[in-house]
């Protein structure tokens, strides 16, 4: 086991390193992230902040040498520099989990390698294969293949020119061509995973979307206990193939009630976010856990929960003169009962933007769900007509 108050390091600096970096502070650890941005909300908490890029060789050498074991906050940190650093410091997850997740061809085929429910699909190379692509992918989703998040990077096509079209507007980026599915739901499911094999599932999450950005959360899902343990059971199997250590998040379609994996997140999640007010243990704990090697923690929920994600559009309103930027009135927020707000200190709000979140507990779902909607309202997130 690492011990504190070692020193543990984090790659990425956005709000999910920064909730790295609190949970690590809790249990006694000193945290250095290395991010670009000298603004980075993870870097403003951190005992050391090393502004350089994530393939800057002295910047990782002079992390190696400081930090004890090292994890990172997303998962599009290049393999080749989680590969670099595990020759001279412990690193998880291992550089080749991450390369999965961090390509939907990859991705989508370790799924299929492993039989596991996907959506049809094809990779898309250039204009050629996507000629070539069968007629039953359509209507698709066209996703880059790399670096797509919140929605960006994917456009929904229905017939083959569509796609070219989108192709081209991807600057001909490598993609994943996938067939569009009628959902009855989404699902997600958060895991934490240690170096002996022991699984610790939280909560399945019940999610809805804006803009392909996630928009709430719900736990418990409404989803039959059959169908969230199945889940479970699936995303363990990911974390098993992986041979994966750390914190997991496999998000799900529910098809005609049944599961089907949409993609995976090698680190903490948007949707497990509901963890830090309502479970016994957090996904960030777990995650510093699951690091260390020390015995995972509890991941019950002692309460229902709702989240909803506050996008930078809030600060800005109609005014005579266009748009006017203001911080919200967050009072709105303190009239709700067991309403719990977290804000995460990044330096300029954008629109599409995570610039928080809040989470409702209470002992009863449906109560919680109303509490976080009604919230939700006043603090002004207005839903498309």
């Amino acid at each position: 086991m690492i011990l504190p108050p070692a020193t543990l390091g984090m790659l990425g600096g956005g709000q999910l390193g920064r909730f790295f970096v609190s949970a690590a502070h809790e249990l006694g650890y000193l945290v250095w992230v290395l991010d670009p941005d000298p603004h980075s909300p993870a870097g403003l908490l951190a005992d050391r902040h090393l502004v350089a890029g994530y393939e800057d060789y002295a910047a990782l050498d002079e992390l190696a040498n400081g930090c004890t074991a090292i994890s990172t906050e997303f998962e599009n940190v290049p393999a080749g520099s989680l590969d670099y650093l595990a020759k001279f410091v412990l690193v998880r997850p291992s550089a080749a989990a991450v390369s999965v997740c961090q390509n939907r061809i990859a991705e989508k085929n370790f799924l299929r390698q492993h039989r596991l429910p996907i959506a049809d699909f094809a990779a898309v190379h250039d204009e050629h294969e996507l000629r070539q692509a069968s007629a039953a992918l359509f209507p698709g989703i066209l996703k880059v293949a790399r670096f797509g998040y919140d929605g960006k990077g994917q456009e929904v096509v229905g017939n083959a020119d569509e796609a070219l079209a989108a192709f081209q507007r991807f600057k001909g980026e490598t993609c994943v061509l996938e067939q569009k599915l009628e959902l009855g739901g989404e699902l997600s499911v958060v895991l934490a995973r240690d170096e002996n094999g022991r699984t610790e599932s939280f909560p399945v999450a019940e999610n809805s979307h804006r803009k392909g950005i996630l928009d709430v959360s719900l736990v418990p899902a409404s989803a039959s206990d059959a169908l969230a343990k199945r889940a479970a059971e699936l995303a363990a199997t990911i974390a098993d193939g992986l041979a994966y250590v750390g914190t997991l998040a496999v998000e799900f379609f529910v098809v005609g009630g049944e599961l089907v994996v949409n993609e995976m997140a090698p680190r903490p999640h948007n949707s497990g976010h509901y963890t830090l007010d309502a479970c016994l243990t957090s996904q960030y704990e777990q995650q510093v856990r699951a690091l260390c090697g020390l015995p995972l923690g509890d991941p019950r929920a002692h309460s229902a929960a709702a989240m909803v994600n506050l996008l930078g559009d809030l600060w800005y309103e109609d005014s005579p003169g266009g748009q006017r930027y203001r911080e919200p009135d967050w009072a709105q927020l303190y009239r709700f009962p067991g309403l719990k707000l977290h804000l995460y200190g990044k330096h300029h709000a954008r629109h599409g933007r995570k610039m928080g979140h809040f989470t409702v507990v209470n002992a009863d779902p449906q109560r919680a769900r109303e509490l976080a909607m009604a919230a939700r309202t006043a603090i002004g997130i207005v839903d498309a007509s």
